[in-house]
């Protein structure tokens, strides 16, 4: 499935091309003096027939740097001129080409900088990068040179034929290359290696304040499922300690907002107080997610709240008809975090007579925590009935009064990765917290993403806004699809739902497949992917496709005893561990792996409207170890013979649960606490 055809623009001596594309963030630049085009194949061309190197700048629309370096630079006629007398510019999307944004990040990392956004780089006509950089300031200064003198002293090493032009576009040709390449397959990571893995993550996490160590603060939910799952296997409390701590913090924190529900995407200081203001869709899925998974685990009323809170803000604020929109924005007006923050004096016109309970419950004082303005988290512990209502009245007030606010920017595209993420995290938090609402929410968005994003292929594309496909599927596409299928079929029993999961995870194959049980990024048909196809199993801020659909080849074994999804999944898992030393980065393709070979596969033969049917399935589904895959089988015969509990029949009671590990079944059990106790529940 290669690239979407936009709509008919003009020859490229028209000035900005953007507003013929459909992503916000590039409809955000396409009143720029800037020639941007959109990245694509006319665009390469147009700088191979001028013989211009390629200004590529990749952002997305919630990114506050990105705003900051399009104000300064990009709006400035004098720069614009420069750009468009020099090079041919083009804009990118991260959010709609991720993969394009890791061929170029990987490029930045690969000449020894930090990465971030905006990312600025450029690029020979081919699409080789020899040099770059993120935020460039419009004048000199904290050590960086100003954007102008970047655009000269680039032009005139393009110009000049430079030898370090030659030398780093063959370099950096070569450092991707190998990143593509695919490698000898290693040691599928036994219980040693997640062991190890666990270990260095854990010592890396933060004793006092949760999370990573130090500043900025990310969420990194990838990595805490990790822990979590891996201290159910072990027994030993220091994973689940260190999830615990930090989803205590973080939702008491400024990263939370207290007043509209969701998190927002990290935290700049190593206290969760002063956020990056803008929220992401994934974040808050994967989020939700940890919540339920905590809550399983240790029943918190602050778990629950926050849940319930941030699901309001998904469905009062993120939908997109019945699929969900990417981002809000950190800024308005022109300003960081300005719909967020409060002055005392506010406060306390507001609330009259209930200010002084919520200030010293929320840190508000007269000068503030954050540039003269409070941040509101929570500083007191849960009171009685009557403060804890009293505190949620004059949250609705203040939640009201900043209604009536300029709101954020709200990058409303539909991306099917972050929607897949957010749907089994519905279905999660749903079974966990009782809300069937939630689970029959994350179907409605299931069945948007495959009606708007579904191809004839039987893929689906990532990015869908204006009632088009902004941009071809890609790996993580498939994958988080697949898995939000899965949850489903486990929630509900459909059948469909299993069908659809392994639709999307033979398209997976077949499209992304490297032909050695590792998988790419883009597809095989991808046309505008240059240099190198990505290839990575590394988690980020969110999981990698690659650990993914290994959960969804462990998952589909389990449910099926067909021995094709466990020869897949050691593959895929062996693909990427051709470096031991590497697998720490990897958490998600780790716990897919303790999840194939430790999981407790929960059989409940009985009709599914019988109670007992529904208690036993309960007690799976809120089960607080990941690594639990709930199978419904209302007749004895309904497994296939492949599976370890085929033939295994209701019994006396109308309804029995068969816990089933390594290919043993135990015992039938018609007792939802027994099940729940042998669960670890």
């Amino acid at each position: 499935m290669s690239a979407p055809t936009p709509p008919a623009a003009p020859a490229p001596e028209a000035a900005n091309l953007l507003r013929f594309a459909s992503s916000p963030y590039l409809l955000q630049h396409a009143d720029n003096p800037v020639h941007w085009r959109v990245w694509g194949a006319a665009a390469l061309a147009e700088a191979r027939e001028s013989d211009k190197p390629i200004l590529l700048s990749i952002g997305y629309a919630a990114c506050h740097w990105c705003h900051v370096m399009a104000h300064e630079s990009f709006e400035d006629p004098a720069t614009a001129a420069a750009m468009n007398e020099r090079f041919v510019s083009i804009k990118v999307d991260r959010e709609e080409r991720p993969d394009i944004d890791h061929v170029y990040m990987s490029a930045l990392h690969a000449m020894g900088e930090q990465g971030g956004w905006p990312l600025t780089m450029f690029l020979a006509p081919d699409g080789t990068p020899f040099w770059g950089g993120t935020y460039f300031p419009p004048e000199p200064r904290w050590g960086k040179p100003s954007f102008r003198q970047v655009l000269e002293g680039v032009a005139a090493a393009w110009t000049t034929r430079d030898p370090m032009v030659a030398h780093n576009t063959e370099a950096l040709r070569a450092a991707l290359a190998r990143m593509s390449a695919v490698p000898e397959p290693g040691d599928l990571p036994g219980a040693e290696a997640r062991a190890r893995a666990a270990a260095a993550l854990l010592r890396l996490t933060d004793p006092e304040h949760g999370g990573l160590r130090g500043a900025p603060k990310f969420p990194n939910p990838p990595i805490f499922r990790f822990l979590f799952q891996h201290a159910c296997r072990t027994g030993e409390p220091a994973g689940k300690a260190a999830l615990h701590l930090l989803l205590g913090r973080m939702s008491q924190g400024g990263i939370y907002d207290h007043l509209g529900g969701g998190y927002a995407r990290y935290a700049t200081d190593g206290i969760w107080l002063v956020p990056h203001f803008e929220k992401m869709l994934y974040d808050n899925a994967q989020i939700l997610e940890l919540l339920a998974v905590a809550a399983a685990d240790r029943a918190d009323p602050l778990y629950a709240a926050r849940a319930a809170e941030t699901v309001d803000w998904m469905l009062r604020d993120m939908a997109a008809g019945a699929a969900f929109a990417a981002s809000e924005d950190a800024d308005s007006e022109g300003e960081e975090g300005k719909f967020y923050v409060w002055t005392e004096a506010e406060i306390d016109a507001l609330l009259g007579p209930d200010a002084a309970a919520f200030k010293s419950a929320y840190d508000v004082t007269p000068a503030g925590n954050w540039e003269g303005r409070t941040i509101l988290r929570r500083m007191s512990p849960p009171g009685d009935a009557e403060a804890e209502a009293a505190l949620a009245r004059s949250r609705a007030t203040l939640l009201a009064a900043r209604s009536r606010r300029v709101r954020p920017g709200r990058d409303d595209k539909v991306l099917a990765d972050w929607n897949g993420l957010a749907i089994a995290a519905l279905v999660r938090a749903g079974a966990v917290f009782a809300r069937p609402d939630w689970i029959a929410r994350a179907g409605m968005a299931f069945d948007a993403v495959r009606r708007d994003l579904a191809t004839a292929d039987g893929r689906v594309a990532h990015a869908f806004r204006l009632g088009r496909i902004g941009a071809a599927g890609l790996l993580d596409d498939q994958a988080a699809m697949a898995r939000a299928a899965l949850a489903l079929f486990e929630a509900t029993g459909a059948a469909a739902r299993r069908d659809q999961a392994i639709a999307l995870a033979e398209a997976a194959l077949a499209w992304f497949g490297d032909g050695a049980g590792g998988v790419f990024q883009s597809a095989s048909d991808a046309a505008d992917v240059p240099l190198a196809r990505p290839r990575t199993a590394a988690d980020n801020a969110t999981p990698a496709g690659a650990g993914l659909l290994a959960e969804v080849f462990a998952r589909l074994w389990h449910l099926t005893g067909e021995d094709r999804w466990r020869s897949r999944a050691e593959a895929l898992a062996r693909a990427f561990f051709s470096v031991p030393e590497q697998a720490a980065a990897m958490p998600g393709l780790l716990a897919a792996i303790d999840l194939l070979e430790n999981a407790a596969t929960v059989v409940v033969a009985g009709p599914e409207e019988h109670p007992l049917t529904r208690h036993l399935c309960a007690a799976a589904l809120t089960a607080p170890d990941p690594a639990i895959v709930l199978l419904r089988a209302p007749e004895a015969a309904a497994l296939p013979d492949a599976h370890p509990a085929f033939g295994k029949a209701p019994g006396p009671a109308g309804a029995a649960a068969y816990v089933c590990r390594r290919g043993v079944c135990g015992l039938p059990l018609s007792d939802a606490p027994a099940l729940r106790s042998a669960l670890g529940g």
